[in-house]
This record gives structure tokens, C-alpha cells and sequence, in this order.
């Protein structure tokens, strides 16, 4: 009868990589304290021995779970996608595991998604967008868990916010589209907090420079490219032609300018379009798609920063991190 392997242990990684358990110990709870050698030969060691470190362990020992819950709206055609990509990366990378839930536009799923994180004892749940519910609001602030809240900026935020204004992003394309001799722009507003936020700022500032009235449109959320070819077709109701056209989403953008092409009009020169996310085919489309691009790198960035600071047990000198915006002029407006 053939004998039952023993398991790898902790001793045989570091015999393994010439340190001791407490280094490797050390490496599985925080890898960047770890010089980077060393860092390497017990990686290699682990992988050579087959070692699966015993998480519920150091979560007993060190009261920390390394779990942490990303809840987005939806991943399929998301503006949102660099940044759970990039944040995800970065999280495991240093040591933990990633719970992504998707939470839709209903409200009564995203509560049912924090109420599953906090369940699981999460070190931090990283939202995007912020909660609007103030008995959610108050739960999670009641909680011993570090909140994100990502692509917004709210004035009171339940821990940390990182994100940017939409109502300047609403501004600045109204500033920038009229600078270009734009008259007469025409709005397709996913309903969502965030968009309606940018579509009313953007109205606003427009007015005030002069401008009539924008017409406007609204789509359900999530965006998709039928919506953008849905709203070309909308026009026809409208009591005059725009000179240009401001989606919501570079999705919708994609869809108009497919639909207004096969219709025989010509972008920019008859109808100009522009979107919002600066999605990777905004740059691939014909013409390319002038869009608002916000740094979802950095924004994953600033997540690691507040949780190694928060984790080292060190103080927050800001609650409100604002990674900015930037419009990124291309040949649709």
C-alpha cells in the first residue's frame, strides 16, 4: 500500500529558501516588507514545494481576513473595467483575494451584496459609485471595515473617497464643445446618478455661455451599443437637427456614429458625437471617438496606498482624493 505525501509545510519552504519560518511567515502577511530577494527565493520556494499557506490562520492570528469585496454595477461593456483590472492586480499582488460581486442598478442588490461582505468578515469593501442609502451609509459606518467609495466624491465619504467631480466633467465638455463652435448640442443621459449629474452640469454651464437649452434623451442603464443606435433614430423627434451629440458612455457614442454612418451622415462633419470612459475602442473606431478619460490606474493606485496606510495602523491626512479628469480631443467632435 502506497503511503499518504505529507503535505508541504511552512519549515519546508524556508529550508527550501534558505531563511527562517518567521521570514516566510513574514513574506505571506506583507510581501513588501520582505527585501526583494528574498521575496524571490521564498516565491520560488513555494512553488517548487506545492505550499498552500493556511489562510484561516493568519486570519485567527492576525485578525485580518486578506479578503476584500470590489462591487461594481456590471462588468460586461463597463466603463469601469481598467480600474477593477488594475485594482484587482494590485490587490493580489500584495497578498490578498479579491471578492468581485456585481451589483446592477438595483439598489436592494447592492444592499444584499454589502450585507454578504460584511458577513465574510472583509478587511474593506471598495464600491463604485457611492451609496446613497442613508441607513446603508450608516450600517457600513457602524461596521469595523474600511470603505472605498471610487468614481464619485461625495462631501461626507463613509471612510475614503477616490474619484472626481462629475458635475466639472459635466462643465468642462459643456466649455470645451462650445469652444469648438458647437451650437446646438443634443444629450443622451444613461438614468444614473453620476450621468445625470454631468448631463444637468453640463446644461447648466452651457446656458450660462450663452447657449440654448440642450435637447436631451434618457437610456436605462447599462449602457450598450444599441442604446447609442436607438438614439440616432431618436433625432427624427426632435424639433431641429444637433450640431453635436454628448453619450453618456463611449458605448452609446459607438452605437450613434455606427447608425448615423449607415444613414449616410457624415461625423464630424454633419453631426459630431462625443462619449464618456475613454474606452479602449474610443481609440479603435473610425473616426475616434472624443471622449472623457479618467485614470483608472491611478484610481487603483490610491486604493493600495489607503489600505497599506490604514493596515500599518497609520492616520489618513485626506478622506477625499481627487484623481481629475482629462477630455481627450479625437476626430468625432
Amino acid at each position: 500500500m502506497n503511503g499518504v505525501a505529507k503535505a508541504p509545510t511552512l519549515d519546508d519552504v524556508a529550508t527550501l529558501a534558505g531563511v527562517s519560518p518567521a521570514t516566510v511567515s513574514r513574506f505571506l502577511n506583507s510581501p513588501e516588507v520582505v527585501a526583494a530577494k528574498t521575496a524571490d527565493r521564498i516565491r520560488a520556494a513555494i512553488v517548487e514545494t506545492g505550499y498552500l499557506p493556511n489562510l484561516t490562520a493568519g486570519t485567527l492570528a492576525g485578525n485580518r481576513s486578506r479578503l476584500i469585496a470590489a462591487l461594481v454595477p456590471e462588468i460586461a461593456q463597463s466603463i469601469f473595467n481598467d480600474t477593477v483590472e488594475a485594482m484587482i492586480e494590485e490587490l493580489s499582488a500584495a497578498g490578498n483575494s479579491v471578492m468581485l460581486a456585481l451589483t446592477g442598478a438595483d439598489n436592494t442588490r447592492l444592499i444584499s451584496q454589502i450585507n454578504a461582505a460584511l458577513s465574510r468578515r472583509v478587511d474593506a469593501i471598495i464600491l463604485t459609485g457611492v451609496v446613497t442609502d442613508e441607513a446603508t451609509r450608516a450600517r457600513l459606518r457602524a461596521h469595523p471595515v474600511t470603505v472605498i467609495e471610487t468614481w464619485g466624491l461625495p462631501e461626507d465619504p463613509i471612510d475614503v473617497a477616490i474619484g472626481f467631480s462629475h458635475r466639472a466633467a459635466g462643465e468642462e465638455m459643456a466649455h470645451f464643445l462650445r469652444a469648438r463652435g458647437y451650437r446646438r448640442p443634443h444629450l443622451v443621459v444613461p438614468r444614473s446618478p453620476r450621468s445625470e449629474r454631468r448631463a444637468s452640469s453640463f446644461a447648466t454651464r452651457w446656458m450660462q455661455e450663452g447657449g440654448s437649452e440642450p435637447t436631451r434623451m434618457e437610456v436605462n442603464v447599462p449602457s450598450h451599443f444599441g442604446q447609442g443606435r436607438l438614439s440616432y433614430r431618436a433625432l427624427a423627434d426632435l424639433p431641429h437637427l444637433p450640431d453635436v451629440v454628448v453619450c453618456g458612455s463611449d458605448w452609446i457614442a459607438q452605437g450613434f456614429i455606427v447608425e448615423a454612418q449607415a444613414a449616410g451622415m457624415r461625423v464630424p462633419d454633419q453631426i459630431a458625437v462625443t462619449g464618456f470612459g475613454n474606452l479602449r475602442m474610443a481609440g479603435d473606431m473610425r473616426p475616434t471617438i472624443t471622449s472623457v478619460d479618467v485614470d483608472g490606474a491611478r484610481v487603483a493606485r490610491e486604493m493600495i496606498r489607503v489600505l497599506r496606510t490604514l493596515s500599518a495602523g497609520a492616520a489618513l491626512h485626506e478622506r477625499r482624493i481627487d484623481v481629475g479628469f482629462r477630455i481627450i480631443a479625437r476626430e468625432s467632435a
